[in-house]
């Protein structure tokens, strides 16, 4: 939906990608977003802009990585396929993030979704965003 890289670990890191994902019409008013504990979600700027889209901030436990395991499943995937070697330069770690994410993980990767099947996460959402109600 939406992601943000830069050289620190400030409140304006996460409300990046969140505009991000705000941007692509991909958050919808009362949504959820679940975060973790860490400072820059906490943050006023972060909860600031939560507010502004009219979404709702739900927070894991301290110290549990299960309350979060669909974004831990997601980087330890990353990890596994572009690995956390050093890059020559920012510009090309951004590359290899930006052509898993957008190439190989939402346009390749096959998920089943309990409705609809085997699905790419781009399909299932397209399909999310459709009225499939059947015609009386």
């Amino acid at each position: 939906m939406g992601y943000a890289m830069a050289a620190h670990h400030r409140a304006s890191l996460v409300v990046d990608a969140l505009e991000m994902a705000a941007g692509r019409g991909a958050l919808e008013a009362g949504c959820l977003m679940h975060t973790d504990r860490g400072s820059e979600y906490t943050s006023r700027e972060f909860r600031k802009v939560i507010g502004k889209l009219g979404m709702r901030q739900s927070m894991g436990r301290t110290g549990s990585c299960y309350d979060n395991a669909a974004a831990e499943s997601f980087f330890g995937l990353l990890k596994a396929e572009i690995g956390t070697r050093v890059w020559d330069s920012r510009q090309t770690a951004r590359a290899d993030v930006f052509r898993f994410i957008e190439v190989e993980y939402n346009r390749s990767r096959l998920r089943r979704h309990p409705e609809f099947g085997y699905l790419t996460p781009l399909e299932t959402h397209v399909l999310l965003q459709c009225d499939l109600t059947p015609a009386a």
